[in-house]
């Protein structure tokens, strides 16, 4: 078993590959008495196209498949696996991003007893045509109640705009239809491909002996047979860089109007450390100019163009990443018109200085530190940057090295008119009147 010091962070963690390619990290914490173990698949809803196992050709899957999947894999043939984590207290859940599937438990007691449970439930599936058309009702509903939510919408609607192939602009949970023609052979195909240990990670946080819980997980796994890991292969469209739509508009039952500006980046085929920089990078440059102490922020808060939902942010993943500014407005038009004009005016050069990088690097960094308190912060972000090769223990030390000139640099990737769309929800009653 391998250790690794992060002597700034008085961390240790501790990191195996079994005999079947699962990757097992464990980091003990000391003072806790809560334990959460995540167990991850690199398989989320963008991975719709795909060789699968033992095949040739490739084939392309309904839209929310790795949604569906999750919330199947809880149901076996002899109950919902809920039920065997309550009896022993602990507390279960999943979720489904665009580019992973997580099952975690949290518990203070039977640590060994609920990792065994995670383990075999996820290693198990079950799947008929039975269940999976009943299961068909209940994530209907699911999708239907998203689709009534406007900043649920908005975001989607932001990204829709950006993206002309890239399935990213598809929501997470598929639509009614695209679920409707999800069969069981499908879950098992999906399954069989993307559950490999060798596309999944097993992370352990809280009151462990990182020795003794490294060997119960691979006597379990031991004890498991599985197929040769092979290389997958996930395929992809050619993605344009510039936006699909520069501009749209929904009607939706709201009270004020909501708006997001949003920007596509045009530099997603990083990773590690190189991935890491470039994504801290832009972030500290989109707090500069739309920060909370911005001089922006002051002027749109001041005239009443934005309320206590205004927001900015910036994410990348391989193949896509993208910025998302705005708030609920009674103007958004003139919201939208003064964020790309600081944009614009970005792009003249010299709105970054090195007074506010300081003090927004500062800031992360203190954020960063209180955050790695938290088990549930660590538990939920660890496997996000390991499957970017990213490691989150090195988000300080690599802000620390950031500069005026990384920034610049960074941020030229989602300038440009051409990565700028405009996405805006409007009451109902607008629409009537016009």
């Amino acid at each position: 078993m391998e250790t690794i010091e992060f002597q700034q962070l008085d961390e240790t963690l501790y990191y195996k590959q079994l005999n079947n390619g699962l990757d097992v990290y464990i980091l003990p914490k000391k003072g806790f008495s809560k334990t959460f173990v995540t167990f991850t698949t690199k398989y989320g809803s963008i991975d719709r196209t795909f060789v699968p196992i033992g095949e040739t050709e490739p084939i392309t899957v309904p839209d929310g498949i790795a949604h569906f999947l999750e919330h199947k894999m809880f149901e076996k043939e002899d109950g919902d696996v809920f039920q065997k984590f309550s009896e022993v207290g602990a507390q279960a859940n999943a979720f489904t991003s665009f580019t992973r599937t997580a099952y975690l438990f949290s518990a203070t007691d039977h640590i060994y007893k609920s990792t065994e449970t995670l383990l075999n439930f996820v290693q198990e599936p079950y799947f008929t045509e039975e269940t999976v058309n009943k299961e068909k009702g209940i994530i209907g509903q699911e999708i239907t109640m998203y689709d009534d939510q406007p900043d649920w919408r908005l975001y989607f609607g932001a990204i829709e705009n950006m993206y002309h192939n890239h399935p990213v602009k598809i929501d997470i949970a598929g639509t009614i239809d695209s679920i409707d023609g999800i069969t069981a052979e499908h879950l098992y195909t999906c399954y069989n491909t993307f559950y490999h240990p060798s596309n999944m990670l097993l992370f352990v946080i809280g009151a462990v002996d990182p020795v003794e819980m490294m060997a119960f997980i691979e006597d379990n796994q031991n004890k498991k047979t599985f197929q040769e890991p092979t290389d997958l292969k996930r395929l992809f469209d050619e993605e344009p860089t510039n936006v699909a739509e520069k501009e749209r508009v929904l009607h939706m039952d709201v009270q004020k109007p909501k708006v997001y500006v949003g920007l596509k980046a045009k530099q997603v085929g990083l990773s590690g450390e190189e991935m890491l920089k470039h994504e801290l990078a832009v972030q500290i440059g989109v707090e500069c100019l739309f920060g909370r102490a911005s001089s922006f922020y002051t002027d749109v808060y001041e005239n009443g163009l934005i309320d206590e939902s205004y927001g900015y942010d910036f994410s990348l993943e391989n193949g896509y990443g993208f910025a998302l500014i705005g708030s609920d407005s009674e103007q958004p038009e003139q919201l939208a018109k003064l964020i790309k004009e600081k944009l614009a005016e970005s792009e003249q050069g010299n709105l970054f200085t090195s007074e506010d990088v300081e003090r927004i690097k500062r800031k992360k960094i203190g954020f960063f530190l209180r955050a790695l308190n938290s088990i549930e912060f660590i538990a939920n972000q660890f496997t996000r940057y390991k499957f970017n090769d990213m490691n989150l223990f090195d988000v300080v030390p690599v802000l620390e090295t950031i500069t005026v000139e990384d920034i610049e640099k960074a941020f030229k990737t989602i300038q440009g008119e051409e990565q700028q769309t405009v996405f805006t929800i409007m009451p109902v009653s607008g629409r009537d009147q016009k």
